[in-house]
């Protein structure tokens, strides 16, 4: 299986089953979605932000079709003006590389530094999809198991409301 191993070791830890796809590399949303035709699941757009200062990171989870506002954001999350992490960033804290950026890269971060910020809309979703650490696969789990994923990384995470779509997420 294409991946960090030690993330399957990890889930296979946490008696976390996953349906395994593999597919061409797909560094956007846009081009995975090529091939999530027939997997049932809810599909993110996983983006990692720096606040000004550099010294906290964040790791934004939300549905893929949704359009995000960098200034919305920072004002709904209030944690200060944000940006875009660096790729060096991105290699230090969560060990990936652009286009493969995803929640699983918390087994990198040792420190816990990384804050993960879940669209509240999302935790109504049965089943969620996201990179093995690359992007030429994509593991589908139950959404209770992915919180049992993040719960044994010790990062911080919560759900909040990311965007205004009109409806109560609770």
């Amino acid at each position: 299986m294409r991946g960090q191993p030690e993330l399957y070791r990890i889930l296979e830890e946490l008696n976390i089953s996953f349906d395994y796809h593999e597919h061409p590399p797909v560094p956007t949303v846009e081009e995975a979605s090529k091939y999530w035709k027939g997997i049932n699941s809810a599909h993110c757009k996983n983006i990692f932000f720096r606040n000004h200062k550099g010294n906290r990171h964040y790791l934004v989870i939300i549905d893929y079709r949704q359009v995000l506002d960098i200034h919305d954001l920072e004002k709904r999350l209030r944690q200060g003006k944000l940006s875009f992490a660096s790729e060096r960033r991105l290699k230090k804290y969560l060990g990936l590389t652009p286009g493969s950026v995803t929640p699983f890269g918390l087994i990198n971060d040792r420190e816990n530094h990384v804050h993960v910020f879940l669209d509240g809309n999302l935790r109504h979703a049965e089943r969620i999809s996201f990179h093995p650490c690359i992007n030429t696969a994509s593991l589908v789990l139950p959404m209770n198991d992915f919180i049992r994923f993040l719960d044994h990384t010790g990062n911080t995470w919560e759900f909040t409301r990311l965007y205004d779509n009109g409806e109560d997420e609770a």
